[in-house]
């Protein structure tokens, strides 16, 4: 009996392919930023802050074609519709309508939804400003003194304990008290939000520089710190390449929680009559106006709201901020 050629060893018949092993899984590495966005997404509180100053930074950027629409000329007066024995905008809440949604100002008749919008420029041009001279100063003072430690550093920490313990207030009122009709090149308006920011910027920038100061302190004793000197690096490479990337998260953190302090400052400053000088409207300027009519509530209501809802806002992102740069520091 012959035996045959094996059907399935004949050249006509198909192998099976033996299943390919799966893919390794693709990981995708993210960065320190991406991981804290991440974080700062799930804190509703602090993304209703960020939409908060998002909304204030748009209104201060288009103050005049908003007012143009609703509200006119923040210094306009509209004597027609204050009452000239009482003074009192006529009609009810105090004159809300809609030509002025917030009203008008006793006696001067001015819009207070204009001059509200137009405080917004002031308050935050000066908090903005004055935050990022305190940053400067005080994150280069600070970082210089903690990484050169021996004298540099005595010399610069008691400096900063001399700024703290200065009466910043009394200091502020005398100096921008004083201030010429015009010095370098500026007058007016510009000369006195320029002292504004000086006074405010100099005089605050201890606090982060003792904050950046502590964090050197403890990098330069870090391995990647030694290993750069090993390599022959100096200080101001050390400094520039290695240490300040890593002091990126506490300075924004801190210069996010001193923009709302700065804001303060500034009405503060305005309410005591030595702020933006009339008539250019300014929040803090708008309730020491109203102190004088203390009974329509409405004249202090929106400026006030204004600064509440503002410095709210930055303390609500500042902490959020915190905890998605920092993690470890509620634990």
């Amino acid at each position: 009996m012959g035996i045959g050629p094996d059907p399935s060893q004949s050249s006509g018949a198909v192998a099976l392919a033996e299943p390919e092993p799966p893919a390794a899984p693709k990981i995708e590495g993210r960065s320190l930023g991406r991981i804290a966005w991440t974080r700062l997404k799930r804190d509703k509180f602090a993304m209703g802050g960020i939409i908060v100053i998002g909304v204030l930074v748009l209104i201060a950027a288009l103050a005049t074609p908003i007012t143009s629409v609703i509200g006119g000329n923040p210094n306009e007066s509209h004597r027609d519709l204050i009452d000239k024995l009482s003074q009192a905008p006529i009609g009810s809440f105090g004159g809300m309508s809609l030509d002025h949604p917030f009203g008008l100002e006793p006696q001067s008749g001015r819009d207070l939804f204009s001059r509200v919008v137009h405080g917004a420029q002031v308050s935050l041009l000066v908090a903005f400003a004055s935050t990022l001279l305190s940053v400067l100063i005080g994150a280069t003072l600070g970082v210089v003194a903690g990484f050169f430690g021996g004298w540099v550093d005595a010399v610069i920490s008691r400096l900063m304990d001399a700024f703290l313990a200065f009466p910043l207030l009394v200091f502020a009122i005398s100096l921008v008290g004083v201030v010429p009709d015009r010095a370098f090149g500026l007058s007016g308006l510009g000369l006195r939000l320029a002292m504004l920011i000086f006074v405010i910027g100099f005089f605050s920038w201890p606090y982060i520089g003792r904050i950046v100061r502590g964090q050197t302190l403890s990098l330069r004793e870090r391995e990647f710190v030694d290993a750069a000197r090993s390599m022959g690096a100096r200080g101001p490479y050390i400094i520039f390449k290695e240490m300040l990337p890593n002091l990126v998260a506490p300075i924004l953190i801190y210069a996010t929680l001193l923009i709302p302090t700065n804001i303060l400052f500034e009405a503060a400053l305005s309410f005591l009559g030595v702020g933006v000088p009339p008539p250019t409207p300014s929040w803090g300027g708008m309730l020491s106006d109203a102190v004088q009519y203390y009974t329509l509530p409405h004249f202090m209501l929106w400026p006030g709201l204004a600064i509440f809802v503002t410095v709210l806002a930055f303390n609500m992102f500042g902490d959020g901020l915190r905890d998605a740069l920092d993690p470890k520091a509620n634990r």
